[in-house]
């Protein structure tokens, strides 16, 4: 079952480092899950989708891919028939902003500063392993309309929705978003499930970003609070420990390695990411996990590029 969940997500994932117009959403069905309180999880093509339903409308947390923008309404329409009044983007990616010139037409976009200067400009994203793309500047009604620095709150459904600005760890624009009401926190891709995650170096994100967001974030959150990963099922606290366990342990053993004098290559020959097997992936193996934190400790720069539109 493992298997198949990663193989589900890594097909998303993927869907990320390829040309979306080329891929087909036709038989991509969303599915929603009842989280807590007024929140709601959409699952689809991308980045999970966090849903605030109440008296006074939607607010959206992503919007994956834009073919998949009509089966997101949909998907909406059958919770409740009130409007989504604003859309929160917790990171630039394709797979989590692609559908925001659509529903930018009826409910502005919200995202943090660097957010919209990445799609506004374009360029190269990618963790310098082998997974690196670059994408050209986002259509102008792409771009979110209210930004921020440090945090914004939107007050809507009597919840106060707050997205909280961490400055490196997924990329350099990550929010994470709480609905404290609804006792639910939707981390965006600082946390995820598939296994080893992408941390997107080039577009200024880190390992010790991510672990620094994460250690600063869970201590916030009540002991039963539902955690919204960027992908995958809905998670716990503990879930989130093990994560943040992970990533520190590995970085260690790396880091080690390099003060110790070692190259690449041999830390790859001694596979010093052997106890950790477990979380090698289809999307991140753990030569690319590897690669990413060698890369992010030393400055380093390397991999192939690909084409993205």
């Amino acid at each position: 079952m493992r298997k198949l969940v990663l193989l589900v997500i890594s097909v998303a994932m993927f869907c990320f480092l390829s040309v979306a117009q080329d891929e087909d959403f036709s038989k991509v069905q969303m599915k929603v899950t009842k989280v807590s309180g007024n929140v709601y999880m959409l699952e689809g093509a991308g980045g999970n989708i966090g849903a605030s339903v109440g008296e006074d409308g939607i607010v959206i947390v992503d919007d994956q891919y834009a073919p998949m923008a009509d089966k997101i309404k949909a998907a909406l329409k059958g919770i409740t028939d009130k409007p989504v009044r604003f859309v929160i983007n917790t990171h630039y990616h394709g797979d989590h902003t692609g559908g925001n010139a659509i529903f930018q037409q009826t409910a502005p976009i919200i995202a943090q500063d660097n957010v919209r200067k990445r799609l506004e400009e374009g360029g190269t994203a990618g963790n310098l392993g082998g997974v690196k793309f670059e994408s050209k500047p986002a259509a102008k009604n792409a771009l979110p309309i209210i930004t921020f620095d440090h945090d914004v709150t939107v007050h809507l459904n009597g919840e106060d929705i707050r997205a909280l600005h961490f400055p490196h760890g997924h990329t350099d624009g990550d929010s994470v978003i709480f609905f404290p009401k609804s006792n639910v926190v939707h981390m965006g891709d600082d946390f995820v499930t598939y296994g080893f995650p992408f941390v997107d170096l080039a577009g200024g994100g880190s390992v010790a970003g991510m672990i620094a967001a994460l250690e600063e974030i869970v201590p916030k959150l009540p002991a039963d609070v539902k955690v919204i990963p960027g992908h995958g099922p809905v998670s716990n606290l503990d879930d989130v420990h093990r994560f943040v366990t992970m990533l520190k342990d590995t970085m260690a053993v790396v880091e080690k390695g390099i003060k110790q004098g070692k190259s690449l290559d041999q830390l790859k020959k001694e596979n010093v990411l052997a106890p950790w097997q477990k979380w090698s992936g289809d999307f991140i193996t753990s030569e690319q996990w590897l690669v990413t934190l060698y890369n992010d400790l030393t400055g380093k720069k390397e991999g192939e590029l690909i084409k993205h539109n």
